[in-house]
Formats: C-alpha cells, sequence, structure tokens
C-alpha cells in the first residue's frame, strides 16, 4: 500500500503519511500490528541488553552456528493475561502510573529448570529489581505522536501460481486516540510488549496489537469500505 502510495519506506517514529498513520494487515491473519518501538525505563541502565539479556538471557539456537558460542536470546512476547513459560508477564499498575514488566520463579515451566537455576545464580529468584516500566505520560506522548489518527486498510489475500495478490477490502478511518483505550487494551491483552534481542544486536522493544483490535485504541471510528 505505501509503494502504491508513493510513501518512501522508513523507521522514523512519526506518522508515515504526513499526519496520519497508514497500518495495513491481511484479513484473516494472525500476525500482530506493530504500535510503535519503545525501551523501558529506567533507561540509563539500558535495561535489555544489561540487565535481561545478561541475567534472564538463554543459549541462543544459532549460538557456535551462525552465531558465536556464548551468544545468548531474550525473545518473550509479553500479555498482560498470563505468564510465559518462563515466568514473565506485563501488568498494569494505576496507582503507579506505570506498565511493568514482573517476573516470578514458580510460574516458570519445568522444561525450563536449567534455565532457572542459572537466573538463580546470576539475579536470584525474586522480582525484577528494579522492574523494567514504560510511565503513563511517556507511553501517551510516544502512543498519540506515531497514531493520533491512522488510516486502517484490511487486505484479502491469494497465492496464484507462487504469486500473492492482495484485495484491499475495507478501510477505516480512525481519530482521536485514546490512551485511556490503549491501557484498557493492554490489561484485556490485546496490546503485548515484544522484546528481541540477543548478545549481537538488540532488535529493539515493540509495543505490538492483535488482528482486528486497532479500532478499539480510538474515539471516533469511520468505516470507508
Amino acid at each position: 500500500m505505501e509503494d502504491l502510495l508513493g510513501i518512501a519506506e522508513n523507521n522514523l517514529p512519526i506518522p508515515n503519511a504526513a499526519e496520519w498513520e497508514l497500518k495495513c494487515q491481511r484479513t484473516h491473519s494472525s500476525s500482530l500490528t506493530t504500535l510503535f518501538h519503545m525501551e523501558p525505563s529506567p533507561r540509563a541502565l539500558k535495561f535489555v541488553p544489561s540487565i535481561l539479556l545478561v541475567k534472564y538471557g538463554w543459549r541462543h539456537q544459532g549460538a557456535g552456528m551462525k552465531y558465536p558460542p556464548n551468544e545468548v536470546s531474550f525473545r518473550q512476547t509479553l500479555n498482560s493475561q498470563s505468564r510465559t513459560d518462563r515466568g514473565f508477564m506485563v501488568i498494569v499498575d494505576r496507582a503507579s502510573r506505570k506498565v511493568v514488566i514482573s517476573f516470578d520463579a514458580t510460574a516458570v515451566g519445568v522444561h525450563h529448570s536449567e534455565w532457572l537455576e542459572l537466573v538463580r545464580q546470576r539475579a536470584g529468584q525474586g522480582e525484577l529489581n528494579p522492574q523494567p516500566y514504560w510511565g503513563f505520560d511517556d507511553l501517551y506522548h510516544k502512543a498519540a505522536t506515531k497514531l493520533l489518527n491512522c488510516f486502517y486498510v484490511q487486505a484479502d489475500a491469494r497465492r496464484i501460481d507462487g504469486v500473492e495478490y492482495l484485495q484491499y477490502c475495507r478501510i477505516q478511518i480512525l481519530r482521536k486516540f485514546s490512551c485511556d483505550h490503549f491501557l484498557d487494551a493492554i490489561e484485556k491483552g490485546s496490546v503485548l510488549v515484544d522484546f528481541d534481542a540477543r548478545t549481537g544486536h538488540n532488535h529493539g522493544t515493540k509495543y505490538r496489537l492483535r488482528q482486528d483490535c486497532l479500532p478499539d485504541l480510538y474515539d471516533e471510528i469511520t468505516e470507508i469500505v
């Protein structure tokens, strides 16, 4: 869609079509939509590479092959409804006005027992200390700057003779991004936090959204097609 509209590819933290963000997705897809990138606080600690990766990381599946033998990974997609099998989850702390990442050693699956013992040696088995977090005000500023108004386009996809064809079948105009709706979506598990780091490179921490949930974040929704 961006190619058809003549929008050059970029990674700027601003709307990608002047004052409007353009989000496109295939219908019936289970893939997540990336809303924005934002590293957790306290940022001075460079929390992901210096703490999560070092103290809670595990051996990268490509270590000793594609990457050096000591390559470590921390890849987790977290929600607020349940903990992962490594004990992590997202918590919306409205009293402190923060979205925080929590760790509970008792929730770690037995198949990760060796990793949990390494965590015990590196950091103990208590809660993360300090806990990585995003202040509500910081999140509001980031999200509203990037997503204040949005065109949400969905396309049916069909593959013929190895070529994918897209038919743009639904367009919605979404206005007035709502910070309250955003927090509600995190609590419902519609918005997730995605960590993707390894020793050699931190791919960035992302806020991501489940299929068809983008309109839930806005006060005004107009159906076009």
